[in-house]
């Protein structure tokens, strides 16, 4: 009987050494592999109605950039007087975005700049987490070139809202619009690492640039900031919003989105409010200016 029991310490040590070595293995083929890409980015090209945006190259080092552009009812045929960037969720595209970014913001003369990631739509290169922050600020650049001395704002979903908030540590931004913020390395490491043993989360987390990790980035970014927050959101649970919102150092308003999942428009109430947010910013960059709804 007592040897039965050395022979099973045995063959538990021998075992416990042999899955220790397995799981460095695939730690370090998945990290080395670059494989959070594939699993947070999910990149299309196919063809799509933009609802009359118009594409616009931005060249870069690395590539030709696709942006959308559309001016607001507002502008009336006049030249804007503010721009807004937008950024879109891993699984949207700028021809999705645009136009509705710019009825958002309705009466107010403004143009939307709205960018296609790399890999999405037509802009070039492979869809990777670590072109994103370059694009962004590609983006913003060129948008801060035509734009001169008239603000910035940012109004941006899901991923695209870690994009913003990096975009705003780096670049002078009047104030952003933020639905359903994700604190990328927290949210695989905990949410999605029990299903694969940690086995994929660790290394994929791992991966994430801290220029997309939201709490990260939001302690260097004091611009006031309107939180969008689905209640039922199933993709970022209201807890992981959380951490960015605590993690922000500028003025926040936070609206709940009540009974929303993550990818439900903002109901008509919520988007009052949001409304009446824009007119306070808006009237603190142009004062003279009344509300215009």
């Amino acid at each position: 009987m007592l040897q039965s029991g050395g022979l099973m310490r045995n063959w538990l040590k021998r075992r416990w050494k042999a899955y220790f070595v397995a799981f460095l293995c695939v730690q370090l083929f998945v990290y080395f592999k670059g494989c959070a890409s594939s699993f947070l980015l999910y990149p299309s090209t196919d063809k799509r109605n933009p609802m009359g945006a118009t594409s616009r190259p931005v060249e870069t080092e690395s590539g030709m950039l696709e942006v959308y552009t559309f001016r607001s009812k507002g502008c009336g045929g006049e030249e804007p007087k503010a721009y807004i960037l937008s950024f879109c969720g891993n699984g949207s595209r700028a021809e999705d975005m645009t136009w509705w970014t710019a009825e958002r913001w309705r009466h107010r003369p403004v143009e939307v700049w709205c960018l296609n990631y790399p890999g999405y739509g037509k802009s070039e290169g492979n869809a990777k987490l670590e072109r994103i922050p370059s694009s962004a600020l590609a983006t913003y650049d060129a948008l801060k070139a035509v734009a001169g001395d008239r603000p910035i704002w940012i109004d941006s979903d899901s991923l695209g809202t870690a994009t913003s908030i990096y975009v705003a540590a780096k670049r002078p931004v009047v104030a952003m619009i933020l639905k359903n913020p994700p604190p990328l390395r927290r949210l695989v490491f905990q949410r999605h690492g029990w299903w694969n043993l940690w086995l994929l989360a660790i290394p994929v987390s791992l991966q994430i640039p801290a220029e997309l990790n939201a709490p990260t980035m939001a302690p260097y970014v004091s611009i006031p900031a309107c939180f969008l927050l689905s209640d039922n959101d199933e993709v970022v649970p209201p807890k992981y919003h959380d951490m960015v919102i605590n993690a922000y150092a500028g003025p926040r308003l936070v609206i709940d989105l009540p009974y929303a999942t993550h990818n439900s428009p903002v109901d008509a109430e919520s988007e009052k409010k949001v409304q009446v947010w824009i007119d306070q910013q808006w009237s603190r960059v142009f004062p003279a200016t009344q509300p215009v709804h």
